[in-house]
């Protein structure tokens, strides 16, 4: 009888300790998406001009004529409490508007 509640007291603590580092793999994946998303959105928003910039005064000294640099536009799909919207920073997507 005490070999029963002991396998059941092993199984138990098994699973709560296999259930705990899956919370915790889950968490640091997340983290780590979330820290990545910003760390793209600040090279292109703070750095990609500059070296748009760069890039251009270099082709200007050797003579070639390059065109504007792509506009930077982001799409939102999670707004923060886990409800996408769709909608970009210039406004919310053409198959979002109502039509009212």
């Amino acid at each position: 009888m005490l070999t029963h509640w002991l396998a059941l007291f092993v199984t138990l603590v098994s699973a709560g300790v296999q259930l705990t580092v899956f919370f915790r793999w889950l968490h640091r994946r997340m983290r780590d998406d979330e820290v990545n998303r910003q760390f793209i959105r600040d090279v292109a928003h703070n750095h990609l001009p500059h070296i748009y910039e760069a890039l251009h005064k270099i082709a200007a000294k050797q003579g070639i004529l390059l065109s504007l640099p792509p506009n930077v536009r982001f799409m939102d799909f999670d707004d923060g409490d886990g409800k996408g919207t769709g909608a970009s920073e210039k406004g919310s997507a053409p198959w979002r508007r109502s039509s009212h």
